[in-house]
């Protein structure tokens, strides 16, 4: 493990999902011990995107914005919101320079699939409908997450394939949750990293899935055809269970004719770029935001 990540361990919290109520709490305060990120150079608001239930977002709006990214909180499908993400949002929208429509998506266990994902799929149609009052281009929309969050944008991407919805450019996905059966290398050996193991992923997944069999919109693994797809970065941390189905998934776009760019980051485990005192968190989320500015560019 790189060894300014490593120093924090005995610091970091060994969450679990067994009561998602105090989980969530632990959750927010978590966040709220991150620095606070410099948003002086942008427009901040909250609205609530109408759909079936409105959807809660937040809008990051830097100066001269063309594109934007429909951003989806991690929290393994049962924690976080518009507020925890806050910190996180504000640094891609300010590194960027593009429009970050963060969404606050039903959590489970109260809300299982498919809740996350309509109201994910609700905000990129709704934000492709006011490309005009948001100042971008309806050209220049991506979509991307962390963790659960990647999943969802994942699962976005493919749902508007195969229903010929807005216009995706780009898909950024870091450390998403994408196969719900864990039979990979990682997900079967990672049973006591930090922060994120096999017991909390198979209870991410019990929560948002309940006894509704997968399907490639919960869990885009499981989709056989992956042509046809936006181009795709995708970032994996070596010590997380998401790791190998990360690394195939990204060879399965390949294989499908999808460009995509891998980034396994040595040394760092699940979520460890929230330690931003480590160099390697720094360059994580400056990749981020630098892949996003050129993905959304002419």
């Amino acid at each position: 493990m790189d060894p300014e990540l490593e120093a924090f361990i005995p610091l970091f919290p060994r969450a679990d999902l067994t009561d998602p109520v105090a989980e969530r709490k632990n959750f927010a305060g978590l966040a709220a011990a991150v620095p606070a990120p410099d948003t002086t150079g942008m427009e901040v608001e909250d609205r609530a995107v109408p759909a079936d239930a409105d959807v809660p977002v937040r809008i990051y709006r830097p100066h001269e914005a063309q594109g934007a990214i429909v951003w989806l909180h991690g929290g393994g499908f049962v924690m976080g919101d518009v507020d925890t993400e806050h910190p996180w949002a504000a640094r891609i929208a300010e590194s960027s320079g593009a429009v970050v429509i963060s969404v606050g998506y039903r959590l489970a266990p109260e809300h299982r699939f498919p809740a996350a994902l309509d109201d994910a799929y609700a905000v990129l149609i709704w934000t492709a409908e006011h490309a005009a009052e948001l100042g971008i281009d309806p050209g220049r929309i991506a979509v991307g997450g962390h963790s659960a969050g990647g999943g969802l944008a994942a699962a976005v991407a493919l749902r508007a394939r195969d229903e010929e919805g807005p216009s995706i450019r780009y898909q950024l996905l870091n450390q998403p949750g994408l196969d719900d059966r864990q039979e990979t290398w990682s997900a079967r050996h990672f049973t006591d990293t930090p922060w994120m193991n096999r017991d909390k992923v198979t209870a991410s997944w019990g929560h948002y899935l309940g006894c509704t069999p997968a399907t490639p919109y919960a869990a885009p693994a499981r989709a056989t055809d992956l042509s046809g797809l936006p181009p795709a970065y995708i970032a994996t941390a070596e010590l997380c269970p998401n790791r190998d189905e990360d690394i195939t998934y990204a060879l399965r776009l390949l294989q499908a004719g999808v460009s995509v760019e891998l980034h396994q980051w040595s040394g760092t485990f699940h979520g460890s770029q929230a330690i931003l005192s480590a160099e390697v968190s720094q360059r994580q989320i400056a990749e981020l935001a630098a892949v996003l500015r050129r993905a959304l560019a002419d």
